[in-house]
């Protein structure tokens, strides 16, 4: 009895270590603060303009890096901002991390585009998806080790589970970009991605092989995906 349980309990641990872990460690391992009144203020309009219901919000402090080498010419040193928007935590205690270089770098349609894309992942259940898939791998992993199914036939559903976890999970990005965009245009939603890409010095990748084994598809992908309208 005690055997078949474990994958249970080993599952029901994994679910709530990623619908919930991510809220812990968040609100105990980030620097966060309570909005200003001028900020709630600004993010109510954000949030009501990108359709993103939250229970709470907190502002991430953040100390934006700076290249410390003026150049040749004595320019000021540049600084790179830290541009974060995420939802955490299941239902009933989501809460929306914001850090304070969303607002102060950002246009307003810019960071009400990526509020947008935060509310498609709550609409399609992007999290509960993924926490899900997580929960079953390693429920089946428990009952490889724990001997409840061979070790061929556990390996082989493994592969199919991830397998599936990995085109669905993609698929759902995909409609929670799609959810965004009818909010905020398609368009809008590609540039924003592109503009925070660009903040902070990076080149917003496309898809290879290796990123066939990610949940999440590259950003560059997403960004085709919302020009071409798929």
């Amino acid at each position: 009895m005690l055997t078949v349980a474990f994958p249970v309990v080993v599952a029901v641990v994994a679910f709530l270590a990623v619908t919930v872990g991510p809220l812990y460690v968040a609100d105990r391992f980030r620097d966060t603060r309570r909005p200003t009144d001028a900020e709630r203020a600004t993010l109510a309009e954000l949030r009501e303009w990108a359709g993103l219901n939250v229970d709470r919000v907190a502002i991430v402090e953040t100390n934006s890096s700076a290249d410390a080498t003026a150049g040749d010419d004595g320019a000021a040193a540049t600084r790179t901002p830290s541009i974060d928007v995420g939802v955490r935590g299941p239902p009933g205690r989501r809460v929306l991390f914001v850090t304070e270089d969303v607002l102060t770098d950002l246009d307003e349609d810019v960071a009400a585009a990526l509020l947008a894309a935060e509310a498609g992942r709550l609409e399609t259940y992007y999290n509960e998806f993924r926490a899900v898939a997580v929960a079953v791998v390693v429920a089946i992993l428990a009952t490889v080790v724990t001997t409840i199914v061979p070790f061929e036939a556990g390996f082989s559903a493994l592969a199919v589970v991830g397998f599936v976890s990995f085109w669905v999970g993609r698929r759902v990005q995909y409609a929670a970009d799609a959810r965004a965009a009818e909010r905020v245009g398609a368009e809008a939603l590609a540039d924003a991605f592109q503009r925070v890409a660009e903040l902070q010095g990076v080149t917003p990748e496309t898809g290879t092989w290796r990123t066939w084994f990610e949940v999440q598809p590259p950003l560059g992908d997403r960004i085709a995906a919302l020009r071409e309208g798929r």
